[in-house]
């Protein structure tokens, strides 16, 4: 099963967070759990969430890139459901071997995201955190799916970003199945 954790204060807003979900539409074996519709009062239920996790064999984190980082809810929800003995550290091998797939969007371009432009630093270099969290629960880390100019693009564009994302899934949904004896 591939969880989606979505993580927009403001999804009905997002232009393209929506198109990226809305090419989700009808994949199978998918959940999508949105955090800020979930948890408007940011009581995060973490025996709910951690029951999402442990069902599935992907774990996406999507959302809007935040002061180079995960919006507010996100990182409580990191705190609050990835919790040592569960997650981590001694008995926490909850997620050991899931795989974990960073799906982010920005308000800037590439070359806002360059060593020339307002952000002096590609996107990439925004990752270590996300990424240093999964493996140090022992997640395997795949290689980002990043829409930059999330706000700029039409229509046409929010649709390629849309299959792109759903392919991706599809692809990792195959590479994770174990053919039958």
């Amino acid at each position: 099963m591939t969880l989606v954790v979505l993580a927009h204060p403001y999804p009905d807003r997002s232009c393209a967070n929506r198109a990226l979900l809305g090419a989700l539409d009808g994949l199978a074996d998918l959940q999508v759990r949105s955090l800020y519709d979930l948890y408007p009062d940011f009581a995060i239920d973490a025996e709910a969430e951690r029951h999402a996790l442990a069902a599935a064999s992907l774990v996406v984190w999507q959302h809007p890139l935040f002061w180079y980082s995960v919006p507010a809810l996100l990182k409580l929800w990191f705190e609050k459901v990835l919790t040592p003995g569960w997650a981590w550290g001694p008995g926490g091998d909850a997620l050991r071997g899931k795989r974990c797939l960073w799906v982010v969007t920005t308000g800037g371009d590439e070359l806002d995201y360059s060593p020339s432009g307002i952000h002096r630093h590609p996107v990439d270099a925004f990752a270590p955190g996300v990424r240093q969290t999964a493996e140090f629960c022992g997640m395997v880390w795949q290689e980002p799916l990043i829409v930059q100019a999330a706000r700029q693009l039409d229509a046409d564009a929010l649709a390629a970003s849309g299959r792109r994302y759903r392919a991706r899934l599809e692809a990792l949904a195959a590479a994770g199945q174990v053919p039958e004896a």
